[in-house]
């Protein structure tokens, strides 16, 4: 019988990333089931269970974790519940989460508790938000590690984690971003009504540890994109506590110039990154998709702080309107070089080989610290 492999997803950004390898193990003859969860399950944010519901060929489950306004805390204790009675049943030869969520935490920590092994993707990696404490659970709690370079290995180890149980593959959603989107340009712009050919991406999401002033720096940061008289895309932000305050300086923009949506088919986004004249914002895309893509990026604030390794990505504060016109004016439209640093769009096919090595399937799930150095 085909082990069975969980992948755990609450958002289009982690889906985005869970996507290639799931298809790969799924290719490969592995059982693959999601668990759909979180802010896929939200209207508001356009309903993106609908997107992973379009992948053939996998078992999926869906558990609706919060109502609009949970706080994070009652959001990971919803998750636990359920995704713990779902494993009850299930029993998955190993259960798969993403990076730093809530939805990831609430995963790893079922899968530990279960002694059920845990794949945990982009772990060893900083952002310098209440996320890197999340991601950094993650890395104790799971018993395997896909990262995506080698300074993210050398952070896992530095937590105790042992070579061994430690695979560099790089970033998966890069390999969807190497190939071509399967849709053109023009396909998208019809999709999506978006009538003008320069444009600019923006995604601006909350910090949860600036609740109090992130209205403050979305309206610093959309008011100078308004003055420049340029047009963009604007995908929506998350949900986490102070996206309310964002939504209401979205909603004042004028739609002729701003295209807003709550999310975009995966390879729809994609097309238009590789069109794009630029991105700005605090998505992690900025940091990393971008470069990949050699698309100029302007990363605001901190949610991202100390991610950013290529000379194509650019940082400064919402309120910092001088080095916003900077960018725009200096980097609009200009491409660079590609950035390899999180891999070369191959992460799908390294993860299956790990998965189809035996000595994978047997490492032990108790836990010891590993000293470096």
């Amino acid at each position: 019988m085909a082990q069975s492999l969980l992948f755990l997803t609450g958002t289009r950004a982690d889906f985005g990333k869970l996507e290639p390898l799931a298809v790969a193990a799924r290719d490969s003859g592995f059982d693959v089931t999601f668990f759909i969860t979180g802010m896929h399950m939200l209207d508001r944010y356009g309903r993106t269970k609908l997107e992973v519901h379009r992948m053939p060929g996998v078992t999926k489950h869906e558990f609706l974790n919060q109502r609009p306004g949970d706080p994070q805390d009652i959001v990971l204790a919803k998750t636990v519940t359920g995704f713990s009675d779902y494993i009850t049943e299930a029993r998955p030869d190993l259960v798969v989460v993403h990076g730093d969520r809530i939805e990831a935490l609430a995963g790893a920590l079922v899968a530990a508790t279960n002694y059920i092994p845990c794949a945990h993707i982009e772990g060893g990696e900083v952002s310098g938000t209440i996320d890197e404490i999340y991601r950094h659970c993650n890395t104790k709690l799971a018993s395997h590690h896909f990262v995506s370079s080698e300074d993210a290995k050398r952070r896992a180890m530095a937590m105790g984690e042992p070579n061994s149980a430690i695979h560099v593959i790089g970033s998966p959603e890069l390999d969807f971003h190497a190939g071509t989107s399967g849709v053109t340009l023009d396909e998208v712009k019809a999709r999506y009504d978006i009538t003008f050919d320069n444009f600019g991406l923006v995604t601006f999401h909350p910090v949860t540890s600036e609740q109090a002033t992130m209205g403050a720096q979305a309206q610093s940061l959309f008011d100078a994109l308004e003055a420049s008289g340029r047009n963009f895309v604007v995908i929506a932000p998350n949900n986490d506590p102070g996206s309310e305050d964002i939504f209401s300086v979205l909603n004042q923009l004028p739609s002729e110039r701003f295209r807003q949506f709550p999310s975009m088919r995966f390879n729809h986004f994609s097309e238009l990154m590789k069109n794009a004249a630029c991105m700005i914002g605090n998505s992690s895309a900025g940091v990393r998709e971008a470069p990949f893509l050699g698309l100029p990026s302007l990363d605001i604030g901190t949610r991202q702080t100390n991610r950013a390794q290529s000379g194509s990505v650019f940082s400064c504060a919402a309120e910092d309107r001088a080095a916003i016109d900077t960018f725009l004016a200096t980097e609009w439209g200009h491409r660079h070089t590609p950035h390899t640093g999180f891999g070369e769009g191959r992460a799908a096919g390294k993860f299956v080989e790990t998965l189809q090595d035996a000595n994978f399937w047997t490492q032990g799930l108790q836990k010891a610290f590993h000293d470096i150095g």
